[in-house]
């Protein structure tokens, strides 16, 4: 009888220690997911920034001074 009161307890043992690896587990799962989420949100904020410049690059007509030399230094 207290063999199998003893296997009872470890077996239960067992089961929160595998609940609580689980719940460890979905918790790990969950800031993952979080990190790649701001992980996305970085690289939309930076493609953002990266449109800025252009349209920034656009309004002051750096293009087409840049398109202008380009074609300078081919001449020469």
């Amino acid at each position: 009888m207290l063999a199998w009161g003893g296997e009872s307890i470890e077996r239960d043992n067992e089961s929160e220690r595998e609940r609580e690896r689980t719940r460890e587990r979905e918790r790990e799962e969950a800031r993952e997911r979080e990190r790649g989420g701001e992980r996305e949100r970085e690289r939309e904020r930076e493609r953002e920034r990266e449109r800025e410049r252009v349209r920034e690059r656009f309004r002051g007509g750096v293009l087409e001074r840049e398109r202008k030399r380009a074609s300078e230094e081919e001449r020469v």
